[in-house]
């Protein structure tokens, strides 16, 4: 019975599940692992980067990514799904620093990327997206993470994990999170929740990291100047790793 259901995205089953969807989030745990914790000060975000052969040049692979110059994002599942969603959430931050001139919240740009994402679960002729992202933003209302799913559900969190080894890794986090952590102990957890999981040796080329920190500020004129998104540079990975090891 299941099989007259499973082609069919804008059907539901019997059980009312969109078969779909949850091939959506099989294909999301068949990813590598991504890490996200929420500090007082600020957003760590961390994933596995591994090239499928020693040939391809790994300068080129980005698994971490900026939007805009406050908000950055990871995914786990299908990398060319994820390209098309950066640059759907680059457009629409773009067009919204065009009307307000400033930088997008980042709940009102988790909402645009989730919408895109709810859209392809009930039109014809398409699939859903088969990634989760895990995006991070500073903005007046502080530090915010959240993940977004296939079906374009959305939730903030203080600390989760997406990919193969999810459920380890969120285990991992239950045990270490705490409400009081600092982001430089947020880095260290991630890369200890990364490690619990990881595959061969786990080096400054073989993770990313992503982190967003600082205060708002207000210039003279009554701008507001919001913390930046920055990919930590290999050696600052390296030094994270070998104050861990």
């Amino acid at each position: 019975m299941a099989d007259r259901y499973s082609f069919s995205l804008t059907t539901f089953s019997p059980s009312g599940k969109l078969v779909q969807i949850e091939y959506a989030l099989s294909a999301v745990n068949s990813g590598v692992t991504s890490i996200g914790i929420k500090a007082t000060n600020g957003i760590v975000v961390a994933t596995e980067k591994k090239a499928v052969s020693t040939l391809i040049d790994d300068s080129s692979l980005e698994k971490v990514a900026i939007i805009c110059s406050n908000i950055g994002m990871v995914y786990s599942g299908m990398g060319p799904d994820y390209r098309v969603l950066l640059n759907k959430a680059r457009k629409a931050a773009q067009a919204y620093k065009r009307i307000y001139m400033e930088e997008p919240p980042t709940a009102i740009l988790v909402k645009e990327i989730a919408s895109v994402m709810q859209e392809f679960t009930q039109s014809g002729g398409v699939r859903p997206f088969g990634v989760s992202l895990l995006i991070a933003g500073f903005d007046e209302s502080g530090p915010m993470l959240y993940q977004v799913d296939p079906s374009g559900s959305y939730w903030p969190w203080k600390a989760t994990a997406i990919g193969k080894n999810m459920v380890n890794a969120k285990t991992f986090l239950e045990k270490r999170y705490n409400e009081d952590i600092e982001l430089e102990d947020a880095i260290h957890t991630a890369i200890l929740t990364l490690k619990e999981g990881f595959e061969g040796q786990m080096t400054e080329n073989t993770i990313e990291i992503g982190v967003i920190t600082g205060n708002v500020t207000t210039k003279d004129d009554g701008a507001v100047v919001l913390p930046e998104f920055r990919k930590l540079t290999p050696s600052e990975v390296k030094d994270y790793l070998a104050n861990i090891a």
